[in-house]
């Protein structure tokens, strides 16, 4: 009986090591969210000592205009995936022309805000958290404490606005290649001239799809900016901590953007109609 005591000592001590690494990291995340909103709300009054627009403008271009070749691409090809899987479904019903208003709606409220928050978690979200651990473990993060400059002001909030506002910019870009790679595939297999093409997209969608996919973009900037920027700032152990925290970063980001996506593509079509 003495090993089954030890192994049950043994479980129990792990689960108490799981379950207060899980509170300390809900607590401390939630604590660097409070910072953002708190500096966020004194910039609304005074943007001036709160907001540096320069570095704003760097992490734009940096996370938003860089972004664009590869959303671009994606976006394009996966929206001529989608008219191509349409297509061959709803021929058997006669159907095709519901292939304009099944992408539109598709990339609007789902694929467009979606594909964008995959392809930004990967290359955005690995990027703050690689650049943000690696201050951490060379101590830059400490200098700057020690000079009085408030970490969270100085490296969070950029990148935090930058995303907000460049993801649903992002968003938009990838619908409308979405639709034109939509387009490409019914004009090679259907023979539909741009304007019928167009006609049917803009009768199908309704305001309320576009702005659903332009909240589900603004909610996966948060998640992504503040997940990346979290895993960077409790990176510990050198270069391989530096690794594991980018690794964390990308499949936290993940999961979160579709499990957000989940509630609110709920909440859209079962809640507010």
């Amino acid at each position: 009986m003495t090993w089954q005591n030890n192994s049950f000592g043994s479980a129990i001590k792990k689960l108490s090591e799981v379950v207060n690494s899980t509170l300390y990291h809900v607590t401390s995340f939630a604590l660097l969210n409070w910072q953002v909103i708190k500096l966020m709300s004194i910039g609304l009054v005074k943007p001036g000592k709160i907001f540096k627009r320069r570095h704003i403008f760097e992490q734009m271009f940096l996370m938003g205009v860089q972004s664009i070749p590869i959303v671009a691409v994606t976006s394009l090809f996966l929206g001529m995936t989608l008219a191509m899987l349409t297509t061959y479904t709803l021929a058997d019903f006669g159907a095709e022309v519901w292939v304009a208003g099944l992408v539109g709606v598709g990339f609007t409220r789902e694929l467009g805000p979606l594909i964008t928050a995959i392809v930004v978690a990967g290359r955005v979200g690995a990027s703050i958290s690689a650049e943000l651990g690696t201050m951490t473990v060379s101590e830059e993060i400490d200098a700057l404490d020690t000079m009085g400059i408030n970490p969270v002001r100085y490296l969070v909030l950029p990148r935090f606005i930058a995303l907000l506002i460049m993801m649903p910019c992002l968003a938009i870009l990838s619908d409308y290649l979405g639709i034109i790679g939509g387009y490409l595939i019914s004009a090679m297999k259907l023979d539909m001239s741009f304007a019928y093409y167009k006609d049917l997209t803009i009768e199908a969608l309704k305001l309320k799809d576009v702005f659903t996919g332009l909240i589900k973009s603004v909610s996966f900037a948060v998640i992504i900016s503040m997940i990346g920027c979290y895993q960077g700032l409790i990176v510990s152990g050198g270069a391989e901590g530096v690794g594991q925290g980018t690794t964390k970063s990308v499949v936290n980001s993940l999961i979160f953007v579709i499990a957000a996506d989940s509630f609110f593509t709920a909440l859209f079509t079962y809640v507010i109609v």
